[in-house]
């Protein structure tokens, strides 16, 4: 009898991740992993603070950064279904002090138009009055907004933005009656089980397992001090760990249910949410990337709402980074294989999680392997030289 075909070799996660963390000096990794419903992956690698003991593990709380406009988004979508705004109604309307720079914007721009990175603010304007750490209250940010020249024309550009969603953020309090942390514990991370996931650095003190950040001084990563940013929660404030935002990948994947319920609270925003906040709603230049990573490149690349869109192997990808002082972060979703991946660094290595988010979307959609961390290393090195 011919001789049985051997089984494919499991997918040694552990040995990518260490390989990944070598090659880009990477203190710490968390990983989940959602697939069809069940978490397959929720754990961590290296450890929470170079030059210490601690592990990284699945409870250890990292900074995810811009993956909190995820949760700004889902916020208002909830308020959108609570019937007390509209995607489309002014900001005007629910915030009457609100002003930018030309009155015409002042008057037109919408909720949407705080997601969606179009506003025709310069990429990043106006960070500096929260980034590092400053005394500016969010009130005094978003007063400043109308003393800042726009670069382009409303609506004319995508140019990635962080002060808006500080805005977003306001409304949210505004219409709830609570701080945007307090809201989202009771709106969003209560609901999913959350149970290890804060607003602010201060509720982190509750916490003993929590990742160091990590700079390149001197070429190496070395730890620095967390950077309190609270003045901005509604662009960065959440901080989570692998087993939680697992959780909420789940939900995501689901369109707002929890546990695949859809009765009484079960079900944080509808079917037309879900579908809103993963339509294109600015679209975002291609770039072509190097020839080795000529398969990374996608077909269309836009932004919707607190989510980049865009495809790889021939499925839409919902997405985003984060990065803060000594953390970088990803989420990807991929709908149509119900599948999500989170990966949360101490460092600050683009490389590193480029190289991982394509060895698990390739790993679970069933792609050929490629070596990416190889690839991606080598990129790395010849751009630095």
């Amino acid at each position: 009898a011919p001789a049985a075909s051997a089984p494919a070799p499991a997918y040694n996660l552990r040995a990518d991740v260490e390989r990944v963390m070598k090659e880009f000096d990477v203190p710490g990794i968390a990983i989940a992993v959602v697939k069809d419903g069940e978490v397959l992956v929720a754990e961590g690698f290296g450890v929470r603070k170079r030059g210490e003991p601690a592990r990284v593990d699945g409870k250890t709380i990292f900074e995810i950064a811009s993956n909190s406009k995820a949760f700004t988004a889902a916020a208002l979508a909830m308020l959108v279904d609570q019937g007390k705004l509209e995607w489309d109604d002014p900001v005007i309307k629910h915030l009457p002090d609100f002003r930018m720079y030309d009155a015409y914007v002042t008057a037109e721009m919408t909720i949407r138009d705080l997601l969606v990175h179009r506003s025709g603010l310069g990429l990043g304007a106006g960070d500096l009055m929260w980034w590092p750490t400053t005394t500016f209250s969010t009130d005094e940010i978003i007063h400043n907004l109308r003393y800042i020249k726009p670069a382009t024309s409303f609506r004319s550009a995508y140019a990635y933005d962080n002060l808006l969603y500080i805005v977003a953020g306001k409304i949210i309090a505004a219409k709830s009656g609570k701080t945007w942390g307090e809201t989202m514990h009771e709106w969003i991370l209560k609901p999913v089980g959350m149970t290890g996931t804060t607003t602010s650095l201060e509720e982190n003190a509750k916490f003993a397992n929590v990742s160091a950040p990590h700079s390149k001084i001197n070429g190496k990563a070395v730890p620095v001090k967390p950077m309190p940013v609270a003045n901005a929660v509604g662009a960065v404030g959440i901080n989570t760990n692998a087993e939680d935002i697992a959780r909420w990948m789940k939900v995501l994947l689901d369109g707002g249910k929890v546990n695949g319920k859809v009765n009484g609270e079960a079900r944080l925003w509808s079917d037309k949410q879900a579908r809103e906040m993963w339509t294109a709603q600015t679209p975002m230049t291609i770039s072509t990337p190097r020839p080795p990573l000529a398969a990374t490149k996608p077909n269309f690349y836009a932004y919707g709402l607190g989510f980049q869109l865009r495809d790889y192997q021939g499925k839409l990808v919902a997405m985003h980074g984060g990065a803060l002082q000594g953390f970088y972060t990803r989420v990807l979703l991929v709908p149509e294989s119900k599948l999500g991946i989170a990966i949360f660094t101490n460092a600050e290595s683009g490389p590193a999680l480029n190289a991982l988010q394509y060895r698990l979307l390739d790993q679970h959609l069933g792609a050929a392997p490629t070596d990416w961390i190889g690839r991606i290393a080598d990129v790395d090195r010849e751009m630095k030289a």
